[in-house]
Order: structure tokens, then C-alpha cells, then sequence
């Protein structure tokens, strides 16, 4: 790194890939899931992900920041590419929440980290961001993380909804027919 400006540019670059990649996770999710509870819960928080998202970016163009683009673009690109690799290999709706919830915890610490920076480097606009992205992050977790025990005890019971739940009750987009 050159300058202190070069490591903010760095650091937003890796937040605006990182995010990117939970926007995506919970798309592909919110259409994926199994469990109706699950792809509303996606649905729920893809309009916040979203905004933060063209904020971070915004704020990254503010301060030279490439937003993904160029090598950090196509890097991100195989890596979505892996990812999907990855979920299609996680065939359960309990394997998909856990890693999302993992993707939330480091977008939420990334947003800590710009909170305390922005206020103690005077950059208002990006200890904003930093607090408003810890604070929705932090209770996007809390409802993962519920979602996912209660997954869990109905895996423990036998309970969980299965792929051919779906095509029972004609759901596919979030809208359950019970």
C-alpha cells in the first residue's frame, strides 16, 4: 500500500465484492429454499442488502474505489461461479442458512470495522454506512441464526420441509398456498 488512501480504496473494494456476494446468496436462495419460512426471510432483506450495496458502491466511487470492477470483477465473477458450484452441493435448505449466516457475520464485521474507522479517521459518510450496515447486519444475523435453530429442531424431529413441498403447495416465490 502506498498511502492511507490506497488501503481504503483496498478495504471497500473487498466490502463492495464481499457484499456483492451476499446479495447474490440470498437471490439464489430466495429461490433455491426449500422452506418457505427461508425464502421469506431472503426475500425480506434483499431490498436492505440492495441499498446498502449501491451505498457502498456509491461511497467507493467517492474515494477512487474500482466497485469490483477490472481483475477484482472477474475474480469476482469465479467465485460466484464457485459458489454456485458449492449450493448445488448444499441440497438443504439448513447447509444454505449456515453458510449465509457466516457471509452476514463478515459483511457485519467489515461495517463494525468502517464505523469506528470513519468516526476516528473524521470520514463521516463511511462511519455512517459502517453503523447503519452493523446495526441492520447485526439483526439480519439474530433472524438467521433463530431461523436456523428452528431448521434445526425440525430436522432433530422430522419436520423439515422437503423438495416436493414445494411443488405440493405451489410455492416458488416466497407465497406459501397452505
Amino acid at each position: 500500500m502506498d498511502t492511507a488512501r490506497d488501503l481504503l480504496r483496498a478495504q471497500l473494494n473487498n466490502c463492495i465484492a464481499q457484499h456483492q456476494s451476499l446479495v447474490e446468496n440470498l437471490r439464489d436462495h430466495a429461490e433455491q429454499a426449500d422452506d418457505p419460512r427461508y425464502r421469506q426471510l431472503c426475500q425480506q432483506y434483499l431490498p436492505h442488502l440492495e441499498r446498502h450495496q449501491g451505498m457502498i458502491e456509491e461511497f467507493g466511487r467517492t474515494v477512487g474505489a474500482e466497485g469490483g470492477g477490472g481483475i477484482k470483477g472477474a475474480l469476482g465473477a469465479v467465485l460466484g461461479k464457485a459458489r454456485d458450484a458449492v449450493d448445488a452441493m448444499r441440497e438443504t435448505d439448513f447447509l444454505r442458512v449456515v453458510g449465509d449466516i457466516v457471509t452476514i457475520r463478515q459483511a457485519q464485521d467489515t461495517f463494525a470495522t468502517f464505523a469506528r474507522a470513519g468516526e476516528r479517521l473524521g470520514e463521516q459518510r463511511l462511519a455512517e454506512l459502517g453503523r447503519m450496515g452493523e446495526q441492520e447486519h447485526d439483526q439480519m444475523q439474530r433472524q438467521f441464526n433463530a431461523y436456523c435453530a428452528e431448521l434445526f429442531v425440525d430436522h432433530v424431529q422430522g419436520t423439515v420441509p422437503q423438495k416436493d413441498d414445494r411443488a405440493r403447495t405451489g410455492t416458488t416465490t416466497g407465497q406459501t398456498t397452505y
